[in-house]
């Protein structure tokens, strides 16, 4: 596993593509079961519809990058880097502005997508830094 991994990222225009699937996952999460059950997490429905939003125009980008970029990637790559980055702090600061009413289930959701969004990030810095042989 650890190989085929490796192999896979040995491309580094496909670390857009888990980003952009990522993101897709947190639109589908957000919008259609969070904002279903809001009441459990202690959040309006608008809250998960912006998120949603803003998860489905990453979608969008990472996607768009991974299709249309040729050599030219890693700006591409910093900039949905830092678009992470800020969405963690965004996260973050939901979770301290409605601390009175967001649930216990509200806060591990949020805390769990910023650990595993970092971890995305990690990688996108990690595939920033390698240096890589253009073709």
């Amino acid at each position: 596993m650890k190989e085929s991994t490796r192999k896979f990222l040995k491309n580094p225009k496909n670390i857009f593509l888990i980003d952009g699937f990522g993101a897709l996952l947190t639109v589908a999460l957000l919008f259609f079961v969070l904002r279903t059950l809001s009441p459990y997490f202690g959040l309006s429905k608008t809250i998960f519809e912006y998120l949603s939003l803003l998860a489905l125009v990453f979608a969008f980008y990472s996607i768009t990058c991974f299709f249309l970029i040729t050599n030219i990637w890693k700006p591409y790559l910093k900039t949905i880097c830092i678009a992470n980055v800020l969405y963690c702090v965004v996260t973050f600061g939901i979770i301290f502005y409605y601390y009175q009413s967001i649930s216990v289930l509200g806060i591990v959701y949020f805390l769990g997508e910023i650990i595993v969004i970092s971890g995305i990030v990690f990688l996108e810095i990690k595939t920033i830094q390698t240096p890589y042989q253009e073709p």
